[in-house]
């Protein structure tokens, strides 16, 4: 019986036999982070074996759906988190450093999968969309003003623009400044570079290509339930066909465990000393979705606010211009909510089946220190819809409530680890757990995720092919790959400008 999987060209048997025998390499779900990992393991080595296994009907279903994250391609040019303002008044622009580069370096990945006719058009799932800064109020406005200064010093924030002018403004976004009061003090900056990414669809496209080279399965409808170290040092993989119950055991010498919220059980279904006191803390989240054709139009631009006290960084608030599926869509939020759910299509018990004896003081101490985190999600559970709007009037003052629907995105899973002098502490960023052996790794977290998903993975190649990697046709092919690899690009300058030049040009951005 053969599937075609909704919104994707790949066609997969449901009955096909795994095989018992002993494959390289188990992929443990279709997003976008195994994806990258699939591709460039079959790039650097063609005879391996890989066997990619996921639990949902169709590909990138959870965090890699459009509609499921923001779409922004993370470098930093417009979200305030990443540039926190120090007691002294001056602004931290480490982080945004960081993050711009690895984006960077993504885009480098992706202008090779062009070239190799891995993609047949850019416009297929990235975009150029402005990227801007939008406060209001005179401390916020000396807080925005700051920060262009700051990183515009840096050669990757070359070009941001910032502006108090009202005029300018109402050109950059007339909704945003339609109906405004004309004696609020606001402000914006710009960067006419910024994009919008379709990950779901670059995630299609990618297990569309690699499932049909040799020695690559895909398997749909497959629930991954155990993972076990066998006395020989490789993993079993105990999985369910859930079109037919049937249950098979895949032996392999490398696991990587690509499942978004569905990670953390799964790593600790493995057992190894590296996953003990991590937990998760989920975080759901909804987008008010324009409906109105006429305002969709008016605005061109993803534009990011100051978060909220105590929110996580998914829930930065943004006016937030989208291509999804070839069409144009105008999202505002995301809403914060609680769930303890892992995946967006989970189970209830999620949460509750993650506790264990090794994480039970890290998981007590952030719910003891994160109370403004727990207020806000709270809040923001009970809004009403006159209180959505409200937030939304905050950004675009003559929004109605008719033009606008409210849809789920997706679920995420904040990292809970141990911490030696709280005994545990909330982290929103990304980590990549691994064995000492490097035989089996995970993805944990969220933000900014999906954005710089080539560089972690690069992280996870050197430290799970120690060997291989430094061989010399793994290096060449690297750099082919990634011609900066090795290379710092925010620290030089030069190579900073002439690859985002290139990569510009590749992906139909120039």
């Amino acid at each position: 019986m053969y599937r075609l999987c909704a919104g994707c060209k790949i066609t997969m048997d449901n009955n096909r036999k795994v095989s018992d025998s002993r494959v390289d390499v188990v992929l443990i779900g279709a997003g976008i982070m195994s994806a990258t990992l699939g591709v460039m393991l079959k790039e650097l080595q063609p005879d391996i074996n890989i066997e990619i296994f996921e639990r949902l009907d169709v590909l990138a279903a959870e965090s890699s759906d459009a509609m499921n994250n923001a779409g922004t391609g993370h470098s930093a040019f417009c979200e305030l988190n990443y540039t926190p303002q120090r007691p002294d008044g001056s602004i931290e622009i480490k982080k945004a450093i960081n993050i711009a580069e690895q984006f960077e370096i993504s885009k480098e990945f992706w202008a090779f999968l062009i070239e190799n006719d891995y993609v047949s058009s850019p416009k297929d799932f990235i975009v150029k969309v402005p990227h801007m800064s939008f406060v209001w109020g005179a401390d916020n406005v000396t807080y925005l003003k700051k920060r262009q200064e700051a990183l515009t010093k840096h050669h990757f924030f070359k070009g941001m623009l910032y502006s108090e002018d009202r005029e300018q403004l109402k050109q950059w976004i007339p909704l945003i400044m339609e109906g405004r009061n004309d004696t609020e003090k606001v402000s914006a900056t710009y960067m006419d570079i910024g994009t919008d990414v379709n990950f779901g669809t670059l995630t299609r496209i990618l297990f569309d290509k690699l499932s049909k080279q040799p020695g690559v399965n895909l398997h749909i409808n497959h629930d991954v339930e155990d993972i076990n170290r066998k006395r020989d040092g490789s993993w079993q993989v105990k999985v369910k066909d859930k079109i037919t119950g049937e249950c098979r055991k895949v032996n392999t010498t490398f696991v990587f465990v690509g499942a978004g919220g569905g990670a953390l059980p799964l790593l600790q279904k493995s057992g190894i000393r590296e996953s003990r006191g991590f937990g998760g803390f989920p975080v759901s989240g909804q987008w008010l979705v324009c409906r109105n054709e006429d305002v969709i139009k008016q605005h061109n631009a993803k534009v990011y606010g100051k978060a909220s006290v105590g929110s996580p960084p998914m829930s930065v608030p943004h006016l937030d211009s989208r291509l999804v599926n070839g069409k144009k869509e105008l999202l505002f939020g995301p809403y914060a909510g609680f769930s303890t759910r892992f995946l967006k299509k989970g189970s209830l018990l999620d949460l509750f089946k993650s506790i264990k004896f090794n994480n039970i003081r890290p998981l007590l101490s952030v719910g003891l220190h994160e109370m403004a985190l727990t207020k806000y999600l709270i809040s923001q559970v009970l809004q009403s819809p006159a209180d959505r709007l409200k937030a939304l009037q905050d950004y675009y003052p003559n929004a109605k409530a008719e033009d606008w629907t409210l849809d789920n995105a997706g679920q995420r899973v904040q990292i809970i680890k141990k911490d030696e002098k709280r005994g545990g502490k909330l982290e929103f960023g990304t980590e990549v757990v691994t064995s000492a052996d490097g035989t089996i790794s995970a993805l944990l977290g969220a933000s900014p995720g999906a954005s710089t998903s080539v560089p972690i993975m690069i992280t996870l190649l050197e430290r799970c092919f120690k060997t291989k990697i430094t061989s010399p046709a793994w290096q060449d092919k690297l750099r082919q790959m990634i011609p900066s690899y090795g290379q710092s690009l925010s620290k030089d300058e030069a190579l900073a400008d002439a690859t985002r030049e290139r990569t510009s040009k590749v992906l139909g951005l120039d």
